[in-house]
């Protein structure tokens, strides 16, 4: 029993996104306003040949954006592309305290080693000219021609990891790489545009797609202007300016900015990852979207429990107590896949045995809307309960916070005429506290 329990356990790990084909992921995109990446960021990259595009795609942080990555890198990769993916935030980045050249480092970084066959005799110039500046933060007294090639490009890795995880000398690459950044693209360049002839297995297009960049946690300027204006506007030239294709993920709190026009002007029109829509603004249960985010847990389950004895078990009796205890962890999750497998996670370590019980998972929805109750300031309840009243979200930097730390959901659908309707509500989760409960009832007066 307590195997069984623990595979369930871990099948719900809100921090691993599912692998493509991965037989536990749910197509959601028909209630999530007909959502599909592979159409709506693939067929850009495929239809532009002779043209590199960047696209950015946006969505709150755990709504599944990385899992829908991996699937169209998997369909690029089967279509042609060669891709090169990365987590940003894994090795490279800092979501604390990131910028532009953090993020110019890891696509290097993670281009060379994954295109190995390409001439990086660009690069290895770049570095040479500018070892003087760097051997110190490099820690080494080696000459940059006593190291052989491949250690030579490895200092890229090396200084990307020390930006990512030695607080006391980002600043110090940061300020030695920064005005050489132009130089750096231009060789970068040269290696993408080698690195095209060179693709193995016949493939004709090169694509980088950066993952988890929003993450990244907005840190206002004496100006007011943030991080986030700093990377994706003022960079946007650099941004854009490798010869291959790109995606970013970008913060959805920028994406709802008084910046949202400039970064249309740029990029173009984002795709937006969206919320699963459970309920109707309404009120009522959303059956089509209800069932999509049962069948998650149900997926995950029968995942864990295959060749053992709970494999043809029944879901709502023998492994969760009853078909309430399903329909409680799917409404609180609010349509958010994160928020639901971290629900579930918790309720099945609240237990030493199966079933999953209604009491486990009503602790369960306690301990994760205590960190929404500590999320939330005194003076944002009231900005809350504006939202839960008029399903609007106003263009403002207080909602645009909420929006980040996933207070305010976003969901999507088309009307019978096939106009796109948005609508925003408050996470289900708040909706218990008693601070929320008595805005509410403030603002409805």
């Amino acid at each position: 029993m307590s195997d069984v329990l623990t595979r369930i356990y871990n099948s719900f790990d809100p921090d691993n996104p599912l692998p493509a084909n991965d037989p536990a992921y749910v197509e959601c995109g028909e209630v999530r306003g007909e959502n599909n990446i592979l159409k709506d960021l693939g067929n850009g990259i495929r239809r532009s040949e002779d043209k590199a595009t960047c696209q950015l795609y946006v969505g709150h942080r755990g709504a599944g954006k990385s899992t829908e990555l991996l699937r169209l890198k998997q369909d690029l990769e089967e279509k042609g592309c060669f891709v090169v993916y990365f987590a940003a935030d894994a090795e490279d980045v800092d979501p604390e305290d990131a910028e532009y050249v953090d993020v110019l480092l890891a696509c290097t970084r993670h281009l060379l080693e994954e295109l190995k066959a390409a001439d990086a005799q660009p690069l290895r110039s770049w570095l040479r000219d500018r070892w003087r500046s760097l051997e110190d933060l490099m820690l080494t007294e080696i000459s940059f021609d006593e190291l052989k090639a491949e250690a030579q490009l490895s200092q890229f890795g090396k200084l990307s990891t020390a930006i990512r995880a030695t607080p006391t000398e980002r600043q110090k690459i940061r300020q030695q790489v920064n005005p050489h950044t132009p130089s750096l693209i231009d060789a970068l360049n040269q290696f993408i545009a080698d690195a095209k002839k060179k693709l193995p297995n016949g493939k004709t297009q090169l694509v980088v797609i950066a993952d988890n960049l929003d993450r990244i946690v907005p840190i206002p300027d004496a100006t007011g202007r943030t991080n986030h204006d700093h990377i994706f506007l003022e960079r946007s030239g650099q941004l854009k300016a490798l010869k291959c294709h790109l995606i970013y993920t970008v913060p959805i709190s920028m994406f709802y900015s008084s910046r949202a026009n400039d970064l249309k002007d740029t990029y173009g029109n984002a795709q937006v990852l969206p919320m699963i829509m459970v309920r109707t603004k309404e009120g009522s249960i959303h059956p089509s979207g209800f069932e999509k985010i049962k069948e998650v847990i149900v997926r995950r389950i029968r995942a864990a429990t295959a060749g053992t004895t709970y494999e043809q078990a029944s879901i709502d009796q023998e492994i969760l107590e009853s078909a309430e205890v399903i329909e409680q962890l799917c409404l609180m999750s609010g349509g958010h896949i994160r928020e639901l497998v971290r629900l579930c996670k918790e309720a099945s370590n609240n237990v030493d045995e199966l079933p999953i019980t209604a009491k486990a998972a009503r602790r369960a929805i306690t301990v994760v809307r205590d960190t929404y109750r500590r999320t939330v300031q005194s003076n944002q309840w009231a900005l809350l309960a504006n939202v839960a009243v008029n399903y609007r979200c106003p263009h403002d930097e207080a909602y645009r916070e909420l929006l980040y730390s996933r207070c305010i959901l976003e969901y999507r659908y088309f009307d019978d005429d096939d106009e796109m309707q948005c609508w925003y509500d408050v996470h289900p989760l708040i909706k218990g506290i008693d601070e929320f409960k008595s805005a509410l009832q403030k603002v409805k007066q």
